[in-house]
């Protein structure tokens, strides 16, 4: 008796412990939604933000990621860096193959990530990114036509281009910002935040930090990020800043990652930026 009294007990134990496994390694693409209102626009834009793909799988053509994209009806795609990794193991072609297909449908956008450099194949990924249609962004500040409107998009490159580079990329970026259009910095890095503040930005778009691994949602954000340390201020989602908006993707490792992810899916991040009413 008493042993199917037990039984009892530890049986829907177990269960809720094996869905609470199964919920915290869940690796299926998630899609995360901001929005942003400001006079600058006349009409609303839509921006799906992909970063930090480190060439990982989704599917066959890479199909799982490319439909999640189209489901969204983008005006505009950016690519924030560590969209190839620099591990031989991770097959380039995967990064290739969904930078091809996105520039085939939208206008497709990329700045370095950290990887790309270590693979000390920067300048490569970029010549091959550009040869599939996407414009490569280091230091520069572009127009960018949607629905009648025009609005600035500049980008850098990440730091591991050499600090000094790094900064006066920014600075040019900066420089090129158009007081009367909406502006966006496409970035690899949320934690250098004081170099972004007050530069002209309207809306700052940045990955690098996975969502710091490891969540507890409602509780911790994140607990580990490269060059952020333990319990990252800027692990993932939205964060005011002076006169501006800095969002950060949780970014699309999955199988790259040394550690797996912990109720911390990869994400799609679309930002629609509407105007004030």
């Amino acid at each position: 008796m008493l042993g199917k009294k037990k039984r009892r007990i530890w049986l829907p134990l177990a269960v809720l412990l094996a869905g609470t496994v199964v919920a915290a390694l869940d690796a299926r693409l998630a899609v995360r939604h901001y929005r942003l209102e400001t006079a600058r626009v006349s009409a609303p834009v839509r921006i799906a933000l992909l970063t930090d793909l480190h060439s990982c799988d989704y599917g066959e053509g890479q199909a799982g990621l490319l439909k999640a994209v189209a489901a969204e009806g983008p005006d505009v795609v950016l690519l924030g860096g560590d969209i190839v990794d620099d591990d031989a193991r991770m097959d380039p072609e995967r990064a290739y193959t969904a930078a091809s297909a996105l520039a085939a449908s939208w206008p497709t956008y990329y700045v370095s990530g950290n990887h790309e450099f270590w693979s000390g194949e920067a300048d490569a990924i970029k010549t091959a990114l550009e040869a599939r249609g996407v414009t490569v962004l280091e230091g520069a500040c572009v127009p960018v036509a949607v629905d009648g409107q025009t609005i600035r998009l500049c980008g850098v490159d990440d730091p591991a281009a050499g600090e000094a580079v790094w900064r006066a990329q920014l600075a040019r970026a900066a420089a090129q910002a158009d007081p009367d259009l909406f502006t966006i910095l496409l970035t690899h890095r949320p934690e250098r935040v004081e170099a972004y503040r007050g530069r002209g930005f309207d809306l700052i778009l940045a990955g690098h930090a996975h969502g710091g691994q490891w969540r507890l949602p409602g509780v911790v954000n994140g607990l580990l990020a490269p060059d952020q340390g333990l319990f990252p201020p800027y692990a993932g989602g939205r964060y005011e800043l002076e006169g501006g908006t800095l969002i950060v993707s949780r970014g699309l490792a999955r199988e790259s990652t040394r550690v797996p992810r912990v109720f911390n899916r990869p994400e799609l991040v679309i930002i629609d930026v509407t105007p004030a009413c």
